[in-house]
């Protein structure tokens, strides 16, 4: 399967189980860590989770065997690590806090990218 079929996957899951806020950030000219990032956004920690286990789960339904959860004890954010596509789930204040979206805006020279 094709990294942006993936992606695009991703982000139906994401938005089918009402998620908030979907962004998508092309990380392939900034950092080796996976081509793509996703931030998204759950209304309550019950949410999170649901968030988080469904997509792993419909994930393995297309043949992505290897995800994994972190952040299972959080109440305010969990990661969907796919290894070509990361996904960040925030509860809303908790993402505007960290403020991925701007950290990831600026371009970085590929020489310099983040490891």
């Amino acid at each position: 399967m094709e990294i942006t079929d993936i992606k695009n996957n991703i982000e139906k899951i994401l938005d089918d189980n009402k998620a908030k806020n979907i962004t998508c950030i092309n990380l392939k000219n900034k950092s080796y860590i996976a081509d793509y990032m996703i931030i998204a956004s759950g209304t309550s920690s019950r949410h999170l989770q649901a968030l988080s286990e469904i997509l792993v789960s419909e994930l393995k339904k297309i043949g992505l065997d290897n995800c994994r959860i972190e952040g299972r004890d959080s109440s305010e954010w969990k990661l969907v690590d796919t290894q070509d596509v990361i996904v960040h789930i925030f509860h809303p204040e908790k993402r505007e806090f960290y403020d991925l979206e701007k950290m990831w805006s600026e371009e970085i020279p590929k020489e310099k990218a983040m490891i």
